[in-house]
């Protein structure tokens, strides 16, 4: 399995503490969610610490749920993981009916972030095929937890760097300003979760705001073939 993280728990936790210790400065007082990437830690790390920083605003954060796009397997509505445990110790994955998969990085990238910040109850979801439909379903099925809710997406992939930034311009803009029509247009591997997310935030008068972008050129300076990063708060 690609390692995606550090699997050794004293590495793992102090590269936590200092991707969460660059607090955004984006104006918002109660964090309902967030959007963050999921490619290995070495190279959207930083740009999801940042966002997983502002939980810090909400105390006492009990339950987290976790919308992940799949990339291993194709199926119709959500899914979710029998079990899972990182260097940081074993999720604790409340009961439900869901259909299971036994992995998903896009999911499995945001929880070391979570327990980090003592987040004690984690529901992972992947999300296969959906229509607006079943999104709004969805988005009112999740909106009666208590719990906060991160949405996991990359954005551009295999460009040269300034056509990704061009790309992810497009997809930054109908995010942060929920363009549902321009949906189709981005390029973003968590276009399912999105779908949900939209839908809360038309339901519940939230707006994404970004907090950090960049792309793997940025990381690696291998400017040829990129993939893009973003994170957001609502």
């Amino acid at each position: 399995m690609k390692k995606w993280f550090p699997s050794e728990k004293g590495e793992l936790e102090e590269l936590l503490e200092k991707f969460l210790s660059k607090e955004s400065i984006v104006n918002i007082n109660e964090v309902h969610g967030l959007i963050v990437p999921h490619a290995g830690y070495a190279y959207s790390g930083e740009i999801a610490g940042k966002a997983f920083s502002l939980l810090k605003r909400n105390r006492n954060i009990k339950k987290a749920i976790i919308f992940g796009p799949s990339h291993y397997q194709t199926f119709k509505g959500i899914s979710t993981l029998p079990s899972f445990t990182t260097p940081l110790g074993k999720v604790n994955i409340p009961k439900n009916s869901f259909n299971k998969i036994p992995r998903e990085h896009s999911i499995e990238n945001q929880i070391p972030f979570l327990q980090k910040l003592n987040v004690t109850e984690i529901l992972p979801i992947a999300v296969g095929q959906i229509n607006m439909q079943e999104a709004e379903e969805l988005a009112r099925k999740f909106l009666e937890e208590d719990a906060v809710f991160i949405f996991s997406t990359d954005l551009s992939h295999a460009l040269e760097y300034s056509e990704s930034i061009k790309k992810d311009r497009r997809a930054i803009d109908a995010i942060e300003n929920l363009k549902e029509y321009e949906l189709p247009n981005i390029d973003a591997c968590g276009l399912y979760p999105l779908l949900i997310l939209f839908k809360m935030c038309q339901i519940k008068g939230w707006r994404p705001q970004l907090v950090e972008y960049k792309n793997s050129g940025d990381i690696t300076g291998d400017t040829v073939f990129v993939v893009g990063y973003a994170s957001f708060v609502f």
